[in-house]
């Protein structure tokens, strides 16, 4: 289980945004940022602070246990943006309101987690 001075830690690493879609704690209108397993435990994931990432409940529930998905360009099985081994604009991009994946990890992230739903551009849009 994660402690609240781990938890604290990680919201005031990320800003209180989502370390994957930008999503700030403000502008989330169903819930508070999740405390997420960038490996998630199935797979032998730590509770230890470099695992994890602050997340929006979208993001979250996308992502789930995956760890890899499949790059829309490529079609080949790549693994999933990594937020504390890899820098966030090396791998997206904002055109207007629509994130796109610059990478092989970018692309695949923006289409596992489902960064362009209906839901999220209706946030991204008001």
């Amino acid at each position: 289980m994660v402690g609240a001075t781990t938890r604290a830690q990680v919201r005031e690493r990320a800003h209180d945004t989502c370390e994957y879609c930008h999503l700030r704690q403000d502008d989330s209108p169903l819930a508070a940022l999740h405390i997420e397993h960038i490996v998630p435990k199935i797979h032998g994931g730590a509770d230890d602070p470099e695992n994890l990432a602050l997340a929006c409940i979208d993001c979250n529930l996308h992502k789930g246990p995956n760890l890899t998905g499949i790059d829309p360009q490529t079609n080949e099985v790549t693994e999933l943006f990594h937020p504390r081994r890899q820098n966030w604009d090396d791998h997206f991009e904002w055109r207007g309101i629509h994130l796109v994946g610059k990478t092989a990890a970018g692309r695949t992230t923006v289409r596992v987690l489902s960064m362009n739903s209906e839901d999220q551009i209706a946030l991204r849009s008001s």
